[in-house]
């Protein structure tokens, strides 16, 4: 019998890959993950995540930034571009920039090194509680206008047309959809979608907006679901 991590009440079974150059971190990662009961793998560059994915399928991708071959930021651009994978991006550069180009190219979450092993199992726990596989399919389906969100099964149709998002754009669009019309500010979207984290900037709300507009096909000037409210947050059109 496979062993399995708990996640959301109830035993699954849970596939991470980590890509990591470094083979200490990456054992020692892999380490804490196994206690909690997810399989691992573990590659040492780009092109091999490639294979692995093909291979393994996991649930989750943990992606460094710095690796041979490939920057991780350019493998998170293709791995989103196939799949809606979460990503955890590992990075040793804490600068804001840098932390939003790994977002930009659709990261989930990210973690700057030097990191506590304990804090990358509590975030591989958070994404694979929001991640599609481990929800609870006895869910509501929200409605407004031809946009609607199914939170059991992690799908969001635009007029019937399914859209591909990551976990974080998922967490936003179900957060605005629960009220349509009402405005959450960047502080609440961040306590709601991501879960509490002191290390989250708020700016990090607006990169993952404007991935989740460029997908459901809102013009950024003039959006018809995701709508700008100046000093304040964002709100779902009441009626799109």
């Amino acid at each position: 019998m496979e062993v399995a991590g708990w996640c959301l009440d109830r035993w699954v079974a849970t596939e991470i890959l980590i890509a990591e150059d470094n083979p200490k971190q990456a054992e020692l990662a892999a380490a804490y993950l196994r206690r909690e009961g997810h399989r691992v793998t573990l590659v040492g560059d780009g092109p091999a995540v490639f294979e692995a994915c093909r291979q393994r399928r996991p649930d989750l991708v943990v992606l460094d930034v710095m690796m041979p071959a490939l920057d991780g930021v350019t493998v998170c651009r293709v791995l989103r571009a196939e799949s809606d994978v979460p990503i955890l991006m590992l990075t040793a550069r804490a600068a804001e920039d840098d932390i939003l180009r790994g977002l930009d190219a659709g990261a989930d979450d990210y973690l700057t090194k030097p990191f506590s092993p304990r804090e990358l199992a509590a975030r591989v726990r958070a994404l694979l509680r929001r991640s599609g596989a481990l929800r609870d399919r006895d869910q509501p389906v929200l409605r407004t206008g031809d946009l609607e969100v199914d939170v059991g099964r992690f799908e969001v149709r635009v007029g019937g047309r399914p859209i591909v998002l990551t976990a974080k754009e998922f967490g936003i669009i179900e957060v605005l959809a629960g009220a349509p019309g009402r405005v959450f500010t960047r502080g609440e979207i961040l306590a709601k979608a991501f879960g509490f984290d002191r290390y989250v900037l708020e700016r990090t709300v607006d990169a993952h907006v404007r991935n989740l507009r460029r997908k459901l096909g809102d013009d950024p000037d003039d959006p018809r679901y995701v709508q700008t409210v100046y000093g304040r947050g964002y709100r779902l059109a009441a009626e799109p």
